[in-house]
């Protein structure tokens, strides 16, 4: 199998990467199942990046029936160093409009019951969350949305709810009372998974409106929302073209080895089943002695 460093995951209004050339499409069986869709390979400023739709191409999928775990796992399975992801999200903030771009650096997880780990049967993992994108890629990202003239939001807080239905008012109040800057469906389960397989991730939440606590929000159409969906997924592929294109060969952070530390169970009492199944995540570690 053809191996991937960069992924690139879209959300909403972002079904396809229109650029890539060379593509083909692979279907890549993983031990949590199948992720959303076939990824898409390609080539986008001569580098190879694989495309995953989130929802599926169509929308067919709920956050809430997203097998994140497969979804990560497939694009470890094909070499994937770092992943670019772009989701729709609401604005919690008077400052932060329809249209604009935040790179959040913080999440706060109101999902209910999802599986964001992949650890479990027999094997123990406590990963490092409290940076939960990677710094060195989001400032990348940063830089690139600069390059092409696209105003972005340095950091910002990405509160995770389980959808599909929006926020009332008062639990949009109540976010904003904790000091969140954007609502969102899908991220943290991402963030957290790529997190463990060693991926770094960071992600561009595109606003599409403001959420319901806004006096505006009552004025807002669907038309509206498709209207700045669109306008979102150009401004996020113009990013991701630059982002890759200026993106260095070699990783300058501590993602790829954020399980070194992090595996507690005794090597000799995990399962064999557990092993194999984790084998492309935690194979380097489990053929060596724990670090001291």
């Amino acid at each position: 199998m053809e191996k991937i460093k960069i992924g690139i995951i879209g959300g909403s209004g972002l079904y396809e990467m229109a650029e890539l050339t060379d593509r083909k499409e692979i279907s890549v069986k993983t031990p949590f199942g199948n992720p959303s869709d076939s990824l898409v390979i390609g080539s986008l400023n001569r580098k190879r990046v694989a495309f995953l739709s989130r929802h599926g191409r169509g929308h067919r999928y709920m956050p809430s029936e997203l097998n994140f775990q497969a979804n990560i796992y497939a694009l470890k399975l094909l070499g994937v160093e770092r992943i670019l992801s772009a989701s729709a999200v609401g604005s919690l903030r008077e400052d932060i409009e329809p249209l604009d771009l935040v790179l959040p650096d913080q999440f706060v997880d109101r999902t209910q019951g999802r599986i964001s780990t992949f650890f479990g049967n027999g094997l123990v993992a406590h990963i490092s969350l409290a940076d939960p994108v990677c710094p060195d890629l989001m400032g990348h990202v940063y830089r690139a949305a600069q390059k092409v003239g696209i105003p972005a939001k340095k950091g910002g807080s990405y509160v995770c709810i389980e959808g599909p239905a929006f926020s009332t008012k008062a639990e949009s109040n109540l976010y904003r009372s904790w000091g969140m800057d954007i609502i969102g469906m899908t991220n943290y389960q991402e963030a957290k998974l790529a997190r463990e397989a060693e991926i770094c991730y960071t992600t561009m939440a595109l606003v599409t409106d403001f959420d319901c606590w806004h006096e505006s929000h009552e004025s807002v159409t669907v038309d509206m929302i498709i209207d700045n969906l669109h306008q979102n997924s150009q401004n996020a592929q113009s990013i991701i073209l630059q982002t890759i294109q200026d993106l260095p060969e070699a990783r300058n952070c501590h993602c790829a080895e954020a399980l070194k530390y992090a595996l507690i169970t005794d090597r000799s009492i995990i399962p064999s089943e557990t092993k194999h199944k984790l084998g492309c995540i935690v194979d380097k570690y489990l053929s060596q002695s724990p670090p001291s």
